[in-house]
């Protein structure tokens, strides 16, 4: 699959250590406090230990497939290490196993880390959970007071137009202006393609605020093969034009860390799957288990191409199912 090392796939689809222990002796996670499965991303471990080393690790993970992978490596060099070692099995060590990450996604290993030896704390406090700081936080980055949302929303409301869309450029806009790329770079857009929606839902406004903060840099890469799925179903858009924009600007989001709401600025989760409604219905009708949507897309790919990032193949009796469908 496009962007994953064939180390990355081989770890990201190699379940031995995926699932759960009965009574184990340790638990550690990251961002999965009360409440929150599936509200971020997440890793949790559990450890069997006899003597003083790790007979038995499992993992349960929300995450992408580096998360994923970096989690099985990590469950690979605990098992069957001192407690006194597990030092050892930190993110730089996960990263050489994996065979290297690209620069954007070292937090995954991270978090696996993190993880990790709040699962060893566990053991060693004997605590029935450890729940560590997750490394990074993926709510909203945008909200109705940031200056770009405000006076694009402040504009003329033109004919035709639908609110519901004006909301959703209006973050996709505030967000990249947030970020140091130019806006088409941000948004996976051509120039021509970033006039056009200017001109149709904030006809007269000055773009761009500032200016990028340079210019060399890219962007992550967006996906080729999500791009060419998501096109498809543009197609049966009521609106291909509007669809064909959204569908590459959802490829582009999709390429940086977190939440796809969240990094495309949308102010909750419940935005994503409503525009997804609208301008690509099929794909809404696709996804009728309600997956997460960066999850679902990722999975649709792996499918296509004949591998699997899933650990069960019925969703239904997967350790993961909370995590992959809590509610939007």
């Amino acid at each position: 699959m496009h962007g994953y090392s064939e180390t990355i796939l081989k770890y990201a689809g190699d379940d031995r250590h995926a699932g759960e222990l009965v009574n184990p002796d340790g638990v550690g996670e990251v961002g999965l406090g009360a409440g929150e499965a599936g509200s971020k991303l997440a890793v949790r471990f559990m450890l069997k230990c006899q003597g003083k080393r790790v007979a038995a690790i499992r993992y349960q993970v929300f995450g992408c497939g580096y998360t994923i992978a970096a989690c099985a490596a990590a469950a690979q060099l605990a098992e069957g290490r001192p407690l006194d070692c597990m030092s050892e099995v930190d993110a730089a060590a996960i990263e050489q196993h994996l065979g290297g990450l690209p620069k954007e996604r070292y937090y995954c290993a991270e978090l696996a880390a993190e993880a990790l030896q709040s699962a060893v704390s566990s053991v060693r406090h004997r605590q029935t959970v450890v729940t560590a700081q997750p490394v990074k936080e993926h709510g909203p980055r945008i909200s109705a007071s940031h200056p770009v949302y405000r006076k694009l929303m402040n504009s003329p409301l033109p004919p035709d137009v639908h609110p519901e869309e004006r909301h959703l450029f209006a973050c996709l806009l505030a967000v990249s202006s947030d970020e140091p790329w130019s806006t088409e770079a941000a948004l996976g857009l051509k120039a021509a393609d970033l006039a056009a929606i200017l001109e149709r839902f904030f006809p007269g406004t000055s773009w761009p605020p500032r200016q990028p903060t340079h210019t060399a840099a890219a962007p992550p890469a967006g996906n080729p093969e999500i791009r060419a799925l998501l096109r498809r179903y543009a197609d049966d858009s009521p609106d291909p034009q509007l669809a064909t924009w959204f569908a590459d600007i959802v490829v582009a989001r999709a390429a940086h860390p977190g939440h796809l709401w969240a990094a495309m600025g949308l102010f909750e989760r419940a935005d994503l799957s409503s525009a997804i409604s609208r301008l690509l219905p099929s794909l809404k009708r696709a996804n009728n288990k309600g997956m997460r949507w960066k999850r679902f897309l990722f999975k649709q790919i792996c499918d296509l191409n004949g591998n699997s990032l899933c650990k069960s193949p019925n969703c239904g009796d997967c350790s993961d199912y909370a995590l992959c469908f809590a509610p939007e």
